[in-house]
């Protein structure tokens, strides 16, 4: 089995009318730029009060949310970031588009310093390694990431001034 049948990962078929609305409003560029401020902490609040079963993000969505926990760069602490994971194959990718921001994310730029992370998603946690995606798996993801959430789309056509980093998870062999 693969990252994402391990942690139960899978993309919903049907949102209702106030999901639905909820991607739109989080695709825009006002809605994007409030919720990259306002987001994770809520996101961070939601997860630990329900023990890591669920998000905001994923509740008013109804798009699957990653808790990609990195290793800070500079502190070197552990990182929590709430990220929607685009599946590929039996595996899943990271898209760092930071909401159509300028900037880089930060969890980007942890994991290209330390790619190991864990990955949780409705209380399963993963050890995994966060690989640069090749040429062929990154315009495959980002094929297949507007087909997840449609906000993947209208942030790459806002974001210049940097390359938009695409990262694969793989498994960490358990030894014992």
């Amino acid at each position: 089995m693969g990252i994402a049948a391990d942690l139960d990962y899978a993309i919903p078929v049907r949102a209702n009318v106030l999901q639905r609305s909820v991607r739109v409003v989080a695709s825009s560029r006002p809605g994007a730029w409030a919720l990259a401020r306002t987001l994770p902490a809520l996101d961070r609040f939601v997860s630990r009060l329900t023990r890591g079963r669920t998000t905001l993000s994923e509740e008013l969505s109804a798009l699957p949310v990653l808790v990609v926990t990195t290793t800070g760069r500079r502190s070197g602490l552990p990182r929590p970031a709430q990220l929607i994971g685009i599946p590929v194959g039996d595996t899943l990718a990271l898209v760092g588009t930071n909401f159509g921001q300028a900037s880089t994310p930060t969890w980007v730029l942890n994991l290209e310093a330390d790619a190991h992370a864990t990955v949780t998603h409705r209380g399963r946690t993963l050890d995994v390694l966060a690989r640069p995606a090749t040429p062929a798996e990154r315009a495959d993801v980002l094929a297949r990431a507007p087909e997840v959430y449609v906000g993947y789309a209208k942030y790459r056509t806002r974001i210049s001034g940097r390359r938009v980093r695409v990262f694969v998870l793989d498994p960490v062999a358990r030894h014992g």
